[in-house]
C-alpha cells in the first residue's frame, strides 16, 4: 500500500534546501548496497568481461578484414558500455525492493522536492558506472588493447559510459515506478541488449549486411559507441564526439521525462 504524504510545493531539484542532501544520501546508500548485496551488482562486471574475452577471440579475424588491428580495441569500449548500462538493472531491482518494503514511502516524506526521488538514483547510477568502466578497461589493457587517443580517449569513454548509465537507469526507474515488480529489471536488461546489439556493436557500419544495417544506421547507440571507441582506434576528434554527445543528451532527456512521469503515478 502506498502512503500519501504532503510534498513540498516545488518539484524541481532546487525547490528546497534539502533536495541535494537527499540526492547525496541516495547515492551513498546505492554504493553501500554494492557491499551488502553484491549479487545485484556482480553481473554488471562478470558479463562484460566474459563477452570481452569471448568476442575478442571469436571475431578477431573478421575485424582484421575490417582493418582493425586488435579486436580488443573494438570490443573493449562495447564491454565498458555494457557494464555501465547493466547497472540500470540493479537500480530497477533496488527501487522495486524499496517500493515493496515501504522504504520508498519514507523517502517521499523527506522535506525535498519530488525530483530528488528521481535524480538521486540517476546520479547514483553514474557513480556506480565508474566501477565497471575502470575494471573492464583494465582487463582490456592487460589483454593488449591500445589507446592512441591518450587521456582524451579515457575522457570520451567515461563520458559515454556514465551518460549511458544515466539513460538506461532512467528507463529502468520509469519501468520500476510503473510496474512495481521485478519484471521491470528484466525488461530493462532486454532493452539494453537490443539497443546495443542492433548497432555497430560487432562490426563497423560499412561491413554490416542485411536488415541490421539500416537499424544500426539510425540507432543512437551507434553514435555513442563511436564516442566511446574513438580513443581506442585513433585520435579524439570533434567529428567523432558530437554525435555521441547529442544522442546521449536526447536519450537522457527522454529517460528523465519517462522516470518523472512514472513517479507521478503515485499521486493517482
Amino acid at each position: 500500500m502506498t502512503l500519501t504524504v504532503n510534498q513540498p510545493a516545488g518539484t524541481g531539484i532546487a525547490s528546497t534546501p534539502n533536495s541535494w542532501s537527499v540526492v547525496a544520501f541516495m547515492v551513498k546508500r546505492s554504493l553501500v548496497r554494492i557491499r551488502r548485496i553484491p549479487a545485484a551488482f556482480l553481473p554488471s562486471l562478470a558479463m562484460p568481461i566474459f563477452q570481452l574475452i569471448a568476442f575478442g577471440g571469436a571475431f578477431a579475424g573478421a575485424l582484421a578484414y575490417a582493418q582493425i588491428k586488435h579486436a580488443l580495441d573494438w570490443y573493449a569500449p562495447l564491454a565498458c558500455m555494457q557494464g555501465a548500462a547493466f547497472g540500470a538493472m540493479g537500480l530497477a531491482f533496488a527501487t522495486v525492493n524499496d517500493l515493496q518494503t515501504g522504504f520508498f514511502d519514507r523517502l517521499r516524506m523527506a522535506p525535498a522536492g519530488r525530483a530528488a526521488m528521481v535524480f538521486g538514483p540517476l546520479c547514483a547510477s553514474m557513480v556506480r558506472a565508474i566501477i565497471p568502466l575502470v575494471l573492464v578497461s583494465t582487463v582490456a589493457f592487460i589483454g593488449g588493447a591500445a589507446l592512441p587517443g591518450g587521456v582524451l580517449g579515457l575522457v570520451t569513454l567515461a563520458a559515454a559510459g556514465m551518460g549511458l548509465a544515466y539513460c538506461a537507469s532512467g528507463f529502468g526507474l520509469g519501468l520500476a515506478f510503473r510496474m512495481r515488480t521485478l519484471a521491470a529489471a528484466t525488461l530493462t536488461q532486454f532493452a539494453i541488449f537490443f539497443t546495443l546489439f542492433l548497432s555497430t556493436a560487432q562490426m563497423p557500419l560499412d561491413f554490416i549486411q542485411g536488415w541490421v544495417k539500416p537499424l544500426a544506421r539510425v540507432n543512437p547507440m551507434t553514435n555513442v559507441l563511436r564516442l566511446a571507441r574513438q580513443g581506442f582506434l585513433g585520435e579524439v576528434t570533434w567529428h567523432g564526439t558530437w554525435g555521441g554527445l547529442l544522442a546521449l543528451g536526447l536519450m537522457g532527456l527522454a529517460s528523465t521525462v519517462f522516470a518523472v512521469r512514472g513517479l507521478r503515478s503515485f499521486d493517482k
